[in-house]
């Protein structure tokens, strides 16, 4: 019953360590025609059944064991939760016979787990083993998507039930459409806002993509003549070159604009809290969930609702208006190039560099002219990663992933392992921190065990170097190195001995080369590039918890 309440969701694979609570989940699996892919640690599920909801738009799966199977996949669940991506963690039980006895790997899991998940329970009969999977599903797409959990008990999952006692959903009967195009007064009003906008700026967040709202998206800001900034999921909206796609002049545009819209984005800390817009501006904000809506910064217009439905419900009120104020922004458009290419101007040399140790900045780069139009694009790992946000430009929607607002490492390998299950044809590109890729890599195996080439690269300086400046601002040099500094660990050695493919750069020049022969290898494969451990990226230094 668990495995047909699975497949009635669409879920083709399960994310899984296996232990004694959850074996017969894996004998309905292989019933339903549902691969069963084990990793080595439950954190890597977690993250996998995640990774694999963001590329596919399905719920993504993991099955666990009880107890420490399931703390272990506690960070999963949590990065999952504050990216809204939709999955389902399974998670073992002792007896209900048992309960409260002290039986092996007992824990309160799903006290443990509520806070972090948008629905979670335990499954109280086998009479309800499917109802209760389709119930945690279907919470997983109340307003904003997000994690469900569901403990199933030793003794309910091993028991047998009469086929006419079971509740059993039906496949597309239990699960009503959540979305909406918003209260139509206010998409009127957005329209009317952007129609008369001369300087308007729009932030297009990960619920474009969430919502699969990209053809909308692209759709508004062209015939709107407004500049768009993407973050998260959101990036590759609209591909590199196009005259309405901006990366490297937001903080500029925000300050300047007189209408800023911000699609699927919270005010967080990647928005300074909202502080970072102009208090003269006219703040509109769309989101799936209310609460989000106008949370940290007061805004002029909220709108709740699908960002796919809304922005094409905005761009037909603006039909048949929009020539004279689209024209009327070429000139602020102009002003925004200008600062955008003062941008690259200033770090040009950095991007070039010829210097060794290497720089972050060169070495992203490389990474991105690399990439090609099928190349989704996976960053793992603190200010090398940071790095590669002002630089790296995925070429379509859905080809950007990275940790989220919760800022885990260790999601690359379980990213890579869903993107490429999920997307096969894909090239798959992973840039780790040496840091990050000590966290989970030993799934790197997994990789080579289900034959999935990927092109990874570690930007290896021994450090978690972004902790590191902050303790140098705070502390002074005399202690900045402690409790940061790793071992130089040769990263394409690890690589080789798991039966992959791997490569050391030290000289810039040779990055490109050791990208194409990885990619050429057609196995998993890692580039270990040494780079400088005395630069730090913008975005780090910039962080807030370091003033």
């Amino acid at each position: 019953m668990v495995a047909k309440a699975l497949k009635a969701e669409g879920v083709e694979v399960i994310y899984t360590l296996c232990g004694g609570h959850i074996i017969d989940i894996y004998d309905g699996c292989v019933d339903e025609g549902i691969d069963v892919v084990d990793v080595r640690h439950e954190q890597v599920a977690a993250h996998a059944a995640d990774g694999y909801a963001r590329i596919t738009g399905r719920p993504g799966c993991a099955v666990v064991t009880a107890g420490p199977g399931t703390t272990d996949a506690v960070t999963g669940v949590a990065n999952a939760f504050r990216a809204e991506s939709p999955m389902l963690l399974i998670g073992g039980q002792g007896a209900r016979t048992q309960h409260k006895m002290g039986s092996l790997q007992d824990l309160p899991h799903v006290e443990m787990m509520t806070p972090i998940t948008k629905f979670a329970a335990t499954v109280p009969d086998t009479a309800r083993v499917a109802d209760m999977v389709s119930m945690a599903f279907r919470e997983c797409f109340h307003g904003a998507p997000g994690p469900s959990f569901l403990e199933i008990p030793r003794d309910v999952l091993d028991a047998e039930v009469p086929a006419d006692a079971a509740r059993v959903p039906q496949v597309g009967h239990y699960r009503a459409s959540t979305r909406s195009a918003g209260d139509p007064d206010d998409v009127q009003r957005l329209a009317d806002l952007l129609v008369r906008a001369e300087k308007p700026a729009i932030l297009l967040g990960s619920q474009v993509w969430t919502t699969r709202g990209n053809e909308a998206a692209v759709e508004l800001v062209r015939a709107l003549n407004v500049p768009a900034y993407m973050n998260g999921a959101g990036r590759g909206t609209l591909p590199p070159g196009d005259p309405h796609h901006f990366q490297l002049s937001r903080r500029y545009a925000f300050a300047n604009a007189d209408v800023i819209v911000i699609v699927g984005t919270p005010f967080d800390f990647r928005m300074g809290y909202g502080k970072r817009l102009s208090p003269d501006a006219t703040v509109v904000q769309i989101d799936l969930d209310y609460r989000t809506v106008g949370k940290n910064r007061d805004v002029d217009l909220g709108i709740v609702g699908d960002a796919a439905l809304v922005l094409k419900a905005v761009a037909e009120a603006a039909s048949g208006r929009i020539n004279g104020g689209a024209a009327k922004r070429k000139e602020w458009l102009d002003e925004l190039r200008a600062a955008e290419q003062a941008a690259v101007e200033k770090r040009l040399p950095q991007l070039r560099s010829d210097a060794c140790p290497i720089h972050p900045y060169r070495l992203v780069s490389e990474i991105n002219e690399f990439l090609t139009e099928d190349s989704i694009y996976i960053g793992d790992g603190g200010d090398v990663v940071t790095f590669s946000g002002q630089v790296v430009q995925p070429k379509a929607p859905g080809h950007w992933m990275d940790p989220g607002p919760l800022g885990t490492l260790g999601v690359g390998i379980p990213f890579v392992l869903a993107a490429k299950q999920a997307r096969p044809e894909k090239e798959v590109v992973a840039l780790f921190g040496d840091g990050a890729f000590s966290l989970t890599g030993w799934d790197f195996e997994t990789l080579v065990r289900y034959d999935l080439p990927f092109v990874g690269v570690v930007g290896n300086n021994s450090s978690m170097n972004q902790i590191r400046y902050g303790q140098r601002a705070k502390y002074g040099a005399e202690r900045e190195r402690v409790g940061n500094t790793l071992g130089d660990v040769p990263y394409d050695k690890f690589a080789q001995l798991l039966g992959g493919y791997g490569e050391e750069v030290r000289d810039p020049a040779d990055i490109g080369p050791a990208l194409r022969r990885a990619r050429e290898s057609g196995k998993p494969s890692l580039i270990n590039v040494w780079i400088d451990p005395d630069a730090y990226a913008p975005g780090t230094m910039n962080q807030t918890m370091y003033k």
